[in-house]
Order: structure tokens, then sequence, then C-alpha cells
């Protein structure tokens, strides 16, 4: 016999907040685990809105084509939700479960079985957000683990960055020195060419072995440094509100192209960190 109780809807789970120093960040379990905002010194980094902040790109990054993967001799359909792809995976679409916060850290997680995110394997992922004691750095920790059957995997991030968050004319400058850049294709998938990097604008896969890192300036007000020990990283910036930019674990299609098994005795783990400095 059901209760009241057991009939009312859950109740959405409040913002995590960690601040530290100058900078204060916000986490949205609720939304996809996504990092809602990012204040410096008083100043939004973050495009603001449901869609936007910062949310985690799992178990797949960037796009598959038409939504489909193979594992071994198994044919996979995930959502297509950029038609004729699937984009970003599932885990920003679910509410996560927070294990556990403190003044400047928390853990988040999900199962990967959660019917509200289809994905045909049993395992979990682990979102750790770290502010320094200091408040000069955000570290960003992820992994992916197998309960069972093996399966390829991928985890990243995509931030939206503001173009111009101090209110004048100045844009955000990107300066990073990849060592090729992914051919894209119509379709918007890598052919599989690697190429010398192009001047932007850019919706294209970089690849960096010697681990990302990229520099945002707000000239006069800000650095931003990007740092990941991965090799690649999207970067987005056809908008006029924002950049992205995306360490990933691979490249986009991966899961096809250049697949990275996570067994129940490898779990895939992958951080970046973001370190600012104020330039006035």
């Amino acid at each position: 016999m059901s209760t009241d109780e057991d009939t009312q809807p859950a109740r959405p789970k409040a913002p995590v907040r960690l601040a530290a120093g100058a900078a204060e960040v916000t986490v949205q379990p609720d939304n996809g685990c996504r990092i809602g905002s990012l204040r410096v010194g008083g100043t939004e980094l973050l495009r603001q809105g449901a869609k936007y902040g910062c949310f985690p790109m799992v178990p797949w990054c960037g796009r598959i084509d038409h939504g489909q993967f193979r594992n071994g001799g198994e044919l996979h359909q995930m959502p297509v939700n950029a038609a004729p792809h699937a984009i970003h995976g599932t885990g920003r679409d679910l509410a996560w479960r927070t294990a556990r916060t403190s003044a400047t850290q928390a853990a988040f997680t999900y199962d990967l079985s959660d019917p509200a995110a289809p994905w045909p394997y049993p395992g979990q992922v682990t979102h750790l957000v770290e502010l320094a004691e200091d408040g000069g750095s955000l570290t960003l920790t992820m992994g992916v683990e197998a309960a069972a059957d093996s399966f390829p995997a991928q985890a990243g991030w995509h931030p939206w960055f503001r173009r111009n968050p101090f209110g004048d004319d100045a844009d955000v400058r990107l300066d990073f020195a990849p060592e090729w850049q992914e051919e894209r294709g119509d379709d918007h998938l890598p052919t599989g060419r690697r190429m010398l990097p192009k001047p932007g604008p850019w919706d294209d896969c970089f690849g960096m072995p010697r681990g990302v890192d990229v520099t945002l300036t707000w000239p006069g007000r800000l650095e931003l440094r990007v740092t990941s020990r991965t090799e690649w990283v999207v970067v987005y910036d056809e908008q006029e509100a924002a950049v992205c930019v995306e360490p990933q674990s691979g490249p986009p299609n991966g899961l096809n192209t250049a697949p990275r098994l996570v067994t129940p005795i490898d779990p895939l783990e992958i951080s970046t960190t973001w370190s600012w400095r104020e330039l006035s």
C-alpha cells in the first residue's frame, strides 16, 4: 500500500556552492551536473542559461555518426538529438546524486543504467569538482567505471565562456598551439585526415599530444588557462555570446574511430584544470 510520500515527486536537489578566495562555483546536480556558474572577483565567466554553463560530456563526446556505435559484433543506437547524429552524451540530461560536499569540493555520481539516459552497459560515472583553497583554480575530474561487460566510452567537458563578461568591447582572445587539426566533413564528423591548423572561426577538433593547453585572455582584465593531460580539444567560437574550449578523451565519433575500452579493472579517468589570474 502506497503512502502520500510514495506518490510525491522527487524534490529538486539544491545547487551546490563552493567558494574560496575571490572565486565562487555553483554546480547543478539536477541539470546534468553542470557547472552553472563560475564567478571570479564578482564577474560571471560562464554563459548563463539551462543549456549553458559547463556540462559534462559522457559517455561520449561530440557527435556519433547517426547515433550508432559498435562494441565487438553488437550495434547500438543512441538517441538522435542533433539530427542525423547523437551529440555530447546523455549524462547532461540526468539528475546526478550528490555523494559528498565541503566548502571547496563536491563529488557526484550517476548509474549508466539509469533508464532516463539510455546506455547498453551497466556502470557508474563520477564527477569531482574541486576549487583550490586560494580560489585561483578549478579542477574537474570524471571517471567512468564498468560493472560487467567492457564497452567503449569517452568523457569531457563543454564550457561556454562569455566573450565579454566585463561589459567592455574587449573580445576574449584564444591562444593555443595544436600539432594538428582534424579535417571536418560536411556532416560535422572528422574525416580521419589530419591537417595543419587553420585560422578560425572553429567548430573543430585539435590534437595536442603533449596535453591540452589553451589560454583565454580578456585584455587588461583576466587570463584563464585550460589544461588537461588528454590530447584532444574541441574549440567552438562561432557564436557571438560565448566560446567553448572542450578537453575530451577522444575525438568526435571516437566510439567508432578510436574506441577506448572501459573494463571492470581499467576505468576511464580524465581531468582538466582551469587556472586564472587578474591582469589589471
